[in-house]
């Protein structure tokens, strides 16, 4: 009788310790277990709230004064198209309308893994496709019915923006009508971009995203935008050519992953509807000029803008094993293309 008084007394006096300590802002780590009994999580767990307080341990707590209101994802696709600027396979050489299809079943199975997270941020989901089958949109449709967002699949209006596109590139080559049609894709992207809310993900048809990706983009962009005090680029992927020259870079710590500055990424990136409005004029050149490299107007941007990327990967590019911008070192390529197969 006298433990269980014990036992009691110390529960007593544990609560009303937490209730002090929430009073001034602090959390108890129970190092005998690595809990927090304030937040009932595990020290592993997620311990950040979106809009509030970026929490990781053992660094401690960070306020959140710039919050996430918004989210808009701009998947560009064309699952007609194999390879845009190359005639070799990708990995596992299937036909691009599969990684099309696993790269938006992977989107939206990430977008379910942080499902709590839109009680506070709105979600849109807009597909832009040109010339995919008729059986690859049913299938988008079959994996974005009766989901907890709404979403809507435009027709690419290539009519439309292929007339303001060079046909001369940089190279002094012809731009190939794959090309246009992919730089008339970024174009009515950022058109749309241009009247979002809030952060824009746009993201291209052959990435496949890891289950924290979306979770893991939005509470770092808060973080590290509160942080810096200012707007940034997030580009989800680890690309290999990153471990090709010993770069000197800035290391942060995001929510639950290590993020390095990074001054060069292709047309998959996160970012805000402020950023798109102050750099509009210069993305619009990739989507009338084909630069060399292609991205140049995003690399010109990212001199003056912070630019991160995760260690490791929170997407894969699903291109050819050889791209120095293909698929990110040290990852389960077969586990994550399996767990994102769609089986209608």
């Amino acid at each position: 009788m006298k433990q269980l008084k014990i036992k009691k007394k110390n529960s007593f006096l544990k609560k009303l310790l937490i209730k002090v300590n929430r009073i001034f802002g602090f959390e108890i780590v129970d190092q005998s277990n690595y809990t927090l009994a304030s937040l009932d999580k595990d020290g592993h767990e997620n311990l950040s709230k979106v809009g509030e307080r970026s929490i990781t341990l053992p660094l401690g707590e960070y306020k959140i004064n710039r919050k996430v209101n918004s989210l808009h994802i701009i998947l560009r696709s064309c699952a007609s198209v194999k390879m845009l600027s190359q005639s070799k396979d990708r990995i596992f050489s299937q036909e691009k309308y599969e990684y099309s299809i696993r790269t938006l079943n992977s989107i939206v199975k990430s977008l379910n893994y942080s499902k709590n997270l839109f009680n506070k941020i709105s979600l849109k989901f807009t597909i832009i496709d040109h010339n995919s089958s008729i059986e690859v949109i049913k299938s988008y449709k079959k994996i974005l019915d009766n989901q907890f967002f709404d979403y809507e699949i435009k027709e690419l209006n290539f009519n439309k923006y292929k007339l303001n596109i060079k046909n001369i590139n940089e190279d002094n080559k012809n731009v190939s009508e794959n090309q246009k049609s992919n730089m008339s894709n970024i174009g009515q992207s950022l058109d749309i971009a241009f009247d979002s809310n809030d952060l824009i993900y746009f993201v291209e048809d052959d990435y496949l995203h890891k289950l924290n990706s979306i979770e893991e983009m939005i509470y770092t962009y808060e973080k590290f935008s509160s942080l810096l005090n200012d707007e940034l680029f997030i580009c989800p992927t680890d690309y290999p050519y990153l471990y090709t020259n010993p770069i000197k870079t800035n290391v942060l710590i995001g929510n639950n992953s290590h993020w390095r500055r990074v001054d060069q990424t292709l047309c998959t990136f996160l970012t805000s509807n402020k950023m798109i409005q102050k750099h509009f004029n210069l993305l619009k050149t990739m989507s009338t000029v084909e630069h060399l490299p292609f991205e140049k107007p995003l690399h010109e941007i990212y001199k003056k803008e912070f630019c991160f990327s995760p260690i490791p990967s929170l997407a894969i590019h699903f291109t050819n094993i050889n791209s120095i911008y293909g698929v990110s070192p040290n990852e389960n390529l077969n586990k994550l293309w399996n767990e994102n197969d769609f089986i209608e």
